[in-house]
């Protein structure tokens, strides 16, 4: 039987796109048998009143600008094409129809875990794909809800697995209040990014 290819799906607005995604996704490439990790980035959706957001189009042209060094990396708009709001599911679901022969597994922080039974068909979720958790640093209430999810979740299934990633804890938000600030943001960001951002009046 052929060998089907394994890509990781991580999901986000990239808000913008800062380094903190790409050490986690080298990470994640470098220490597991993924063979493309794919920054699949969220649409706007329509029905929420986002000011702080860029457009689909200049979120995606900084996720490729950004990982253009990174052979293994992929930006995907596949989600700019299907129904708002996006259902993870529902995602996979059409990437596995367009993509057959590939294998997809999930990439989330250990805080959206604690809210998986939550998502829409997340049984489904669980029972037909892996899922990649990597640490986050969560506050004191937080973290008893996510540990005790976490323990019924992964207890229960073979498909969750949680990798000791380097936690870097940079906001996307924070990044925009900086830029607004007038604040030096060039550390956080892949250099292309702040070039790209800087020579623009986005976030400002």
């Amino acid at each position: 039987m052929e060998h089907s290819k394994k890509i990781g799906l991580f999901f986000g607005s990239f808000n913008p796109i800062h380094i903190g995604h790409l050490i986690l996704g080298n990470y994640i490439l470098e220490n597991s048998d993924m063979e493309e990790l794919w920054f699949v980035v969220s649409p706007q959706n329509p029905f929420k009143d986002k000011k702080s957001l860029l457009k689909d189009h200049n979120r995606l042209d900084m996720v490729q600008l950004a990982i253009k060094n990174y052979p293994k990396m992929r930006a995907s708009n596949v989600e700019f094409s299907l129904p708002v709001p996006s259902y993870t599911i529902d995602t996979l679901t059409y990437l596995k129809e367009k993509h057959p022969d590939y294998s997809f597994s999930l990439i989330m922080g250990e805080d959206n875990l604690g809210s998986l039974h939550k998502w829409k068909n997340y049984e489904l979720l669980l029972e037909n794909y892996q899922i990649i958790v990597y640490p986050r640093i969560l506050g004191e209430e937080k973290k008893d809800e996510v540990v005790e999810s976490l323990r019924l979740t992964v207890e229960k299934h073979e498909n969750i697995h949680q990798i000791n990633a380097p936690i870097i804890e940079l906001s996307a938000t924070e990044i925009r209040n900086m830029i607004k600030a007038g604040k030096n943001t060039r550390p956080m960001l892949p250099p292309e990014v702040f070039d790209y951002l800087d020579g623009s009046s986005f976030y400002k």
